[in-house]
């Protein structure tokens, strides 16, 4: 039994977001959502909680093990609280919102993980992201992440360094060398762990044709890289030549629309290997200990729903983009003072009407400006109530 004197405490990566964060996490989301309908996506708010073979179906089955489980009682049926929206976006577009050609959405809702996926990262992250559905042209992903660039740089996010890969590279040449699924999955790990000695040692006994695979640890860098991998790669499979082409027409996009921009290339980045088809990227701003916001390309998404239509996206953590913008807001709002009668009641429902924050003091409870984070005050001149200025 929890004694009462821990019963405030709350569970490892689980915070509050207190009055003052809470309102500009909720300025943020505001302004971010207008800027996503500004693009054309609309909003979209899936339920917190599904069935898990809905949830969990296809592509979600990598989030298995950060979904919580629990048993519907009114079916009996086991349900997952979402620990990722964009399942969920996917069936919506597979089976409420149907539509033919692309179709657009952004969402913002709270995410609930049996573990944080990073360091310092919360278990219940405020998920915001935007996804295009329908069209499998390197045009979608350009403009996907030209999005995510401009939502980055609207938080305050300033210095930011873009990683770009393309999971298919990997994906065709390991198809062309023959490698059966263990020693994918081995070559994988590897990868990811960036380990030039066991990739030289391993490669070549696991495959009879290690050549065209042998560089792909190395071929990161700056932009440079993509041509480096085009004479690397001169007769490589087809996939490969057009996993390049498409790599080097997002860095000519963003270089023109986004020139302060840091691209990398990193043509052995595999992030999401088993869920993404395609492009893959991630930005990251100094003083952050993880990527602040990832996406890329997950065609198969809907394949389980019954339409998999070509998919890309992005996400990050709302909370995470507080950090970019320290700056409290500035106290803006209206004190009236205490009282009930006609003309005072009017004056305040007109101010509200208007859009304004009107804090009414209580009798006996007097605020403060400061306290009431105010700085305006309902005043009575010649049988009028006005607002005027706070006097400091």
């Amino acid at each position: 039994m929890v004694k009462p004197v821990d019963a405030w405490l709350l569970p490892d990566g689980v915070a509050d977001v207190l009055p003052a964060e809470a309102a500009r996490l909720e300025a943020l989301r505001r302004r971010l959502l207008d800027r996503f309908a500004s693009w054309g996506y609309a909003l979209v708010f899936p339920p917190l909680m599904e069935y898990l073979d809905s949830l969990l179906t296809g592509s979600g089955r990598d989030l298995a093990d950060l979904t919580f489980k629990i048993t519907d009682q009114l079916s009996g049926r086991l349900m997952g609280v979402r620990a990722d929206m964009t399942p969920q976006v996917a069936r919506l577009d597979a089976h409420c919102l149907p539509v033919d050609g692309p179709a657009r959405y952004c969402y913002a809702g709270t995410l609930l993980q049996t573990r944080p996926t990073g360091l310092s990262a919360s278990r219940c992250p405020v998920q915001i992201g935007a996804e295009l559905y329908g069209h499998a042209g390197v045009e979608s992903d350009i403009e996907v992440i030209r999005l995510m660039l401009d939502g980055l740089a609207l938080a305050g996010a300033r210095d930011i360094h873009l990683d770009l890969g393309h999971v298919g590279i990997f994906r065709a040449l390991a198809q062309a060398a023959g490698l059966d699924a263990d020693a994918e999955a081995r070559l994988q790990d590897i990868l990811a762990r960036k380990s030039l000695p066991e990739w030289a040692a391993e490669l070549p006994q696991l495959t009879a044709t290690p050549a065209a695979l042998q560089p792909l640890p190395t071929l990161c860098g700056d932009v440079a890289v993509l041509t480096r991998a085009t004479a690397v790669w001169g007769a490589a499979p087809a996939a490969v030549q057009r996993a390049l082409s498409d790599l080097d027409a997002v860095v000519t996009a963003l270089q023109a629309s986004h020139p302060q921009v840091t691209l990398y290339v990193d043509l052995g980045e595999l992030r999401g290997y088993h869920y993404h088809t395609g492009l893959v990227f991630a930005a990251y701003v100094p003083g952050q200990r993880s990527e602040v916001a990832k996406g890329g390309r997950y065609d198969r998404v809907g394949e389980a729903f019954g339409r998999a239509r070509p998919a890309t996206g992005f996400s990050a953590d709302l909370k995470q983009w507080l950090d970019f913008d320290v700056a409290p807001l500035p106290a803006r709002g209206i004190l009236a003072p205490a009282g009930d009668e006609l003309a005072l009641r009017a004056a305040v429902a007109q101010a509200r009407a208007a859009g304004e924050r009107v804090l009414q003091q209580l009798p006996g409870a007097t605020l403060d400006a400061a306290t009431a984070g105010c700085d305006r005050e309902l005043i009575c001149e010649a049988g009028r109530w006005q607002v005027r200025p706070l006097v400091s």
